[in-house]
């Protein structure tokens, strides 16, 4: 797979303390040769070494990665602070304040994701099992919100395809469904109407296999917060947010194409596939471009970027589709 292309960083986007940090940490252990970089992870008893060092860093709320370069940004990070506390959670109320506010109640042990459907080998994973299942990567990627805000987040996980192999998709697969939790006492959002819950989201499965769909279990090194999505979320860099499935308990592999929350309230709004399209406004504002989180209320807005920036990488998903028609 072929590297992003990097933007020239401007003196304001100069690498943040965390990223440095995370490569000086990742050199020291490469000339050791203790891990292999790169998109394939770390293999045998590093392997072995990685996961039992994750499944034993829960405990303290922390979850390092090995940086992989292959999904690396230069992009200013935007700050934990706004990453953690500027949401869109549903489940736990409408405003942008209201999942950080009200989502600690959220239970998250024990949590199982059940995979079912068209798959040779349907089974369930704990988190254990998950946190074992490959190396922890620390990717960068940029998330772009259909409300035309975005942010530039290190997230820390692998691959979902990683996950999808284990249980063999078979060949009537053609979709890849998420399915979000649903606790009555814990999410006030709940009473609200607004969504028929729980909250469901779906991917063709070409796109759920592409390397960047990104199986996420951490952010800024820690644990995911219970708000961004904890224990367990997918990102999809190049579609708007409402993709990327948070709390997922369920994973479905389908034959015909599921109807998802957001295209069941409001189709002329937001369409199944939800490519970052600067070229195709939303029915009440431009996607032209996007305000970027932290940057402050009197900074100018930015250009958005076809695919998010990741045209590169899965413009060939939909070589001869009307991204307009198919939006």
């Amino acid at each position: 797979m072929s590297r992003i292309k990097q933007p020239y960083i401007l003196p304001s986007e100069i690498t943040s303390e965390h990223i440095w940090q995370s490569r000086r940490t990742w050199l020291k252990k490469a000339g050791a040769g203790a891990i292999a970089l790169g998109a394939t992870g770390v293999t045998g008893s590093a392997m072995m070494l990685h996961s039992s060092a994750a499944i034993g860093a829960q405990v303290r709320g922390h979850l390092a990665g090995t940086p992989n370069s292959d999904y690396w940004l230069e992009n200013k990070l935007t700050s934990e602070k706004d990453v953690t506390s500027y949401n869109n959670f549903y489940e736990f109320g409408t405003a942008k304040t209201a999942p950080a506010k009200y989502a600690q109640k959220l239970e998250t042990r024990p949590w199982k994701v059940e995979i079912e459907g068209e798959v040779e080998k349907p089974r369930s994973f704990d988190m254990d099992d998950l946190l074992k299942l490959a190396s922890i990567e620390e990717r960068v990627y940029r998330l772009r919100c259909v409300e035309a805000w975005s942010m530039v987040i290190p997230w820390s996980g692998y691959s979902l395809s990683t996950l999808l192999k284990q249980v063999r998709p078979t060949s009537k697969a053609k979709y890849v469904q998420f399915v979000s939790d649903v606790q009555p006492e814990n999410m006030p959002g709940l009473r609200s109407r607004i969504i028929d819950w729980p909250y469901v989201e779906a991917l063709r499965i070409d796109e759920a296999m592409h390397p960047l769909v990104m199986l996420v279990f951490g952010v800024y090194g820690k644990l995911l917060p219970n708000q961004n999505g904890a224990p367990m979320r997918v990102a999809i860099p190049w579609k708007y947010g409402f993709k990327s499935g948070k709390s997922i308990v369920k994973i479905r592999l389908l034959e015909n194409l599921p109807e998802t929350s957001w295209v069941k309230i409001a189709p002329r709004e937001y369409g199944f596939y939800a490519n970052v399209n600067p070229s195709v406004p939303h029915p009440r504002w431009s996607q032209a471009t996007e305000r970027r989180i932290g940057d402050g209320i009197f900074s100018p807005r930015v250009d958005t970027l076809m695919f998010n920036g990741y045209g590169e990488q899965v413009a060939d998903l939909y070589s001869g589709m009307d991204l307009k028609r198919y939006y």
